[in-house]
């Protein structure tokens, strides 16, 4: 029997230009999905049906992407919910957080404390799905990588390590269709009451590093804080190519 996946879906916006776009993460967990259930895939996104971004997502291989049609200022998160108990969803994938509104990442905790769902956060790929679990990926600092496993159903972030989104094609997306049902009439009113500013850009405490050789200042440079438990899987010949490059900017005499 095949599981069902759906793919949670924001308008993102680009760092520089600040043009609408499809999200990065959240095209990437369009990308993990398409790879689970193919164009089984339910996508589904919270606001206005007439958005143009969408059919950027469309224009990766869906035949169509399900919207539930809401206000700016309505709550996503009660329309979210209702739809993923009414499709008895076994995996729903989203971006860490979203490029435009608050992009607190709040979203997906909210929902699996509603569902009471387990979630896992910052995934880089579903290996396996057997026996009522799922094999995970997740991302860890240096391209490490750690193997859980999870049971069904539950929700999954997906980090910038994940398999990048196809390119779209405008053609088909012009073409899928935008299955609109009734979303939420809640207010946000949280999201009302705040204003929004450009931020200030705020000067970087620099970090001391207490070594007394080249090495073990370039190692405290670049390491990272990891996590406790779990299954770490390291890319060796990266840390060997790595390694390669240090000795050899000591031989040029370029690292002191």
């Amino acid at each position: 029997m095949p599981h069902k996946v759906i793919s949670l879906i924001s308008v993102g916006r680009h760092p520089q230009s600040g043009r609408s776009r499809r999200a990065d993460q959240d095209s990437r967990a369009v990308e993990l999905g398409l790879k689970l259930a193919g164009t089984g895939l339910d996508v589904v996104h919270a606001g206005n049906s007439e958005e143009p971004v969408l059919r950027q997502y469309a224009g990766m291989g869906l035949p169509k992407v399900t919207v539930l049609e809401q206000a700016e200022s309505a709550d996503a998160l009660p329309a979210l919910s209702n739809y993923l108990k009414a499709e008895k969803a076994d995996i729903v994938l989203t971006g860490v957080r979203s490029e435009s509104g608050e992009s607190s990442g709040m979203t997906p905790y909210l929902l699996a404390e509603q569902l009471g769902w387990p979630i896992v956060a910052r995934v880089a790929d579903i290996v396996e799905i057997k026996d009522g679990e799922a094999q995970v990926l997740l991302a860890l600092p240096r391209g490490q990588r750690r193997q859980v496993t999870v049971k069904l159903p539950f929700i999954a972030s997906i980090d910038n390590a994940a398999q990048a989104a196809r390119q779209s094609a405008y053609g088909p997306g012009l073409r899928a269709k935008m299955a609109a049902q009734t979303g939420s009439t809640e207010e946000d009113n949280v999201r009302v009451n705040w204003s929004e500013a450009p931020a200030k850009a705020r000067p970087k405490r620099l970090k001391v590093v207490k070594a007394k050789t080249a090495a073990d200042r370039f190692k405290a440079a670049t390491a990272k804080p990891q996590g406790g438990s779990g299954k770490v899987m390291k890319n060796e010949s990266a840390q060997e190519k790595a390694q390669a490059i240090f000795d050899l900017l000591i031989e040029e005499k370029v690292i002191r």
